[in-house]
């Protein structure tokens, strides 16, 4: 399997960098950050079981 090393790192940087420019890769940082956050709550919830609803008062016959 494949490997990347430094120099191919280095080289997929400098492509972000020419795409995005230095201004707008904070940005992107922040919108992965908060994906991944959001995603990560996502599986925990599924993880746990539903919750029972409470049983009220019952209607009146």
């Amino acid at each position: 399997m494949f490997s990347p090393g430094w120099g191919e790192w280095l080289l997929v940087a400098a492509v972000v960098l020419l795409l995005f420019g230095a201004k707008r890769i904070p940005e992107l940082a922040e919108s992965f950050g908060k994906s991944i956050k959001a995603f990560k709550k996502g599986m925990k919830e599924e993880e746990t079981p539903p919750k029972k609803p409470d049983e009220g008062p019952k209607p009146p016959q």
